[in-house]
């Protein structure tokens, strides 16, 4: 059973940073590309970001480039999400995102 739990989440002012972490189980995880999204109140899931099973290729939608990076431990078996310089417009339930599976989701609240 594909299993996501992810965390890290919390409330941060405008311009600060949060890391997400995604702990996967179930699965193999290093055979896998994942995936970040977000849902933000009264609004549709994002794509936010994503990466190859061996790390060595990312994406990002351009509302994050150059301030969220995603990186991956194979070993571990964790997905990660740096975020650093955020804004109020992201926050939102953030999701690791295998596939069709998906964690419960971990919320982030950027506010002064």
């Amino acid at each position: 059973e594909v299993q996501l739990v992810e965390s890290g989440g919390g409330l941060v002012q405008p311009g600060g940073s949060l890391r997400l972490s995604c702990a996967a189980s179930g699965f193999t995880f290093r055979n896998y590309a994942m995936s970040w999204v977000r849902q933000a109140p009264g609004k549709e899931i994002e794509w936010v970001s994503a990466i190859t099973n061996d790390g060595r290729g990312t994406k990002y939608v351009d509302s994050v480039k150059g301030r969220f990076t995603i990186s991956r431990d194979n070993a571990k078996n964790i997905l990660y999400l740096q975020m650093n310089s955020l804004k109020a417009e992201d926050t939102a339930v953030y999701y690791c995102r295998k596939g069709a599976d998906r964690g419960q989701g971990t919320q982030v609240t950027v506010s002064s």
